[in-house]
Formats: structure tokens, C-alpha cells, sequence
């Protein structure tokens, strides 16, 4: 190997032992290669990080100067480097989830905000009557359906378990409350897919949209929440594609080369 390089490699790894990287350390390439032993978690976890990103092979395969062996072993670790068709379903998912959950708060929305407060319209006799905007309420229902089955759709080609279990469980919630979408020209098909049927729904009782759209416990409500639920995990879904390493608590550190610092070696 040439010496400037190694020098390079060897001198990267021991700045990074000692914290210069935007003070994240490395016990575990400290203790490879016999540079000082630093401790905590973060250098577990960052390490974690640069494993799965396919940046700690490029550096493995600098230093071995392709040593067939180590190529080997590492090359495994490529293999499991998210792809870009990965990145884009999750983001898809992210921004499915995050749409269908603001469909849902719109629609739990209470006092003159909410799309079910009643308006005064004059009627053909002249009177006026308190009623509900039908056409305002079912564009909004119509958008949360739009919003549900993009969600529905994108997660079903997600590689990610958690994103997988959070939407099933959206969807047994909807099978759940059939009977009472049915009763409102709302249907479920056999792609777990929803459709509104604009005739049936405008005629259906509107009180009891409302009781299934707005109010704490309603079905709108408990969508909120998995909508929620399904955004979260796949944000964290693509940050772990992304190469992001872990913080203590959990969740993602987005440091400049966070993960990716060996990636300069070829």
C-alpha cells in the first residue's frame, strides 16, 4: 500500500478516536486497529452507521488493499445498502402517511373550523334552516379516502416490518368499522383500497358522518393516530437507508459525514 495513504487512513481513524469528527467517537475501530480506546454509546453507534451505509468497506478495502477475504466478508455488508427504489417508497410512504393525517385532523376539527359546523341556507318557502354543507364535507371525506389509499398502496411495497404491521393494523381498523362506512356509500375492495360512492354519501344521514368522522373515539380519530404511527416509522425507516447513525436515545444524528466518513477511501 503506499505510504502516504496508509498514513492517510491510519491518521483518519485515530482523529477519530479522539473526537475531532464533530466529537462522535470509534471504541470499535480504536481497538481494531490499536489506536486509544475511547467509551459510550455513540461510538457503537456510529459505528452501526458507517456498517450499514457500506462506508466502513471502502475503508476495510483501502487498508487490505483488497485482501480477497476481507472483500469478501465486506462485500456482504454492500449487499445490504438500501436502494434508491427503497428510499423512494419510504419517502412515498412519509408523505402519504403525513397527508392522510392531516385529511384526518381536518376533518376532527371542532367549532367554526369544522367542516361539520351547520350553516343557515334559505329554503324555497323563504325559511331558513340550519343545515349541513354536504358538498363541503364530502370533498373533505373524498380527500381522506384519495390520501388513505395512496397510503395503503405505497406501505404494501415496503421493505420495513414496522411500517408493514402499522398499516395492517390501520387496515383491520377500517374492516373494522364496515358496516358504518357502508352505511355512508364508503366501501372497502379486496386491495384494501376505499371507495366513496358521491350519490349514496350526499344522501346518507349527515349526523351520522360526523359520528364517524369527528370526535374523540371516532373512526377518523383512531386513523390519526396510525396515520401517525405509519408517518413515524417510515421517517426512521429513511433515515436508517439514508446511513444516519443512532443517538443514545434512539433516534437519528444527521452530523455532517455521520456514517459516511470512509467513504472517500476506494
Amino acid at each position: 500500500m503506499d505510504l502516504y495513504k496508509e498514513v492517510l487512513i491510519m491518521s483518519s481513524i485515530s482523529s477519530f478516536g479522539t473526537g475531532t469528527y464533530f466529537g462522535v467517537s470509534s471504541g470499535f475501530f480504536n481497538s481494531m486497529f490499536g489506536t486509544s480506546q475511547t467509551s459510550g454509546t455513540s461510538s457503537t453507534l456510529f459505528d452501526y452507521g458507517s456498517i450499514k451505509n457500506g462506508s466502513y468497506y471502502k475503508l476495510l478495502k483501502s487498508y487490505y488493499n483488497g485482501n480477497s477475504k476481507i472483500g469478501s466478508i465486506a462485500g456482504e455488508t454492500t449487499s445490504n445498502v438500501a436502494s434508491d427504489s427503497a428510499k423512494k417508497n419510504a419517502a412515498s410512504v412519509r408523505d402519504s402517511a403525513k397527508a392522510l393525517q392531516e385529511d384526518s385532523l381536518a376533518l376532527l376539527s371542532k367549532g367554526k373550523d369544522s367542516v361539520f359546523t351547520k350553516k343557515n341556507v334559505r329554503q324555497d318557502d323563504g325559511t331558513v334552516k340550519s343545515e349541513y354543507d354536504t358538498d363541503a364535507i364530502y370533498k373533505a371525506v373524498s380527500k381522506f379516502v384519495k390520501d388513505y389509499n395512496s397510503t395503503t398502496e405505497s406501505a404494501a411495497s415496503s421493505e420495513d416490518s414496522s411500517v408493514l404491521s402499522s398499516t395492517a393494523s390501520m387496515v383491520k381498523a377500517t374492516k373494522a368499522n364496515s358496516n358504518l362506512l357502508a352505511d355512508v356509500g364508503i366501501s372497502i375492495g379486496s386491495d384494501n383500497k376505499l371507495t366513496i360512492d358521491e350519490k349514496a354519501f350526499k344522501s346518507a344521514n349527515m349526523t351520522d358522518v360526523k359520528s364517524i368522522f369527528n370526535g374523540t373515539g371516532s373512526y377518523a380519530y383512531g386513523i390519526a393516530s396510525s396515520s401517525s404511527n405509519i408517518y413515524n416509522k417510515s421517517v426512521s425507516q429513511l433515515a436508517n437507508l439514508n446511513g444516519y447513525s443512532y443517538t443514545s436515545t434512539g433516534s437519528y444524528s444527521s452530523y455532517q459525514y455521520t456514517g459516511s466518513l470512509y467513504s472517500q477511501y476506494k
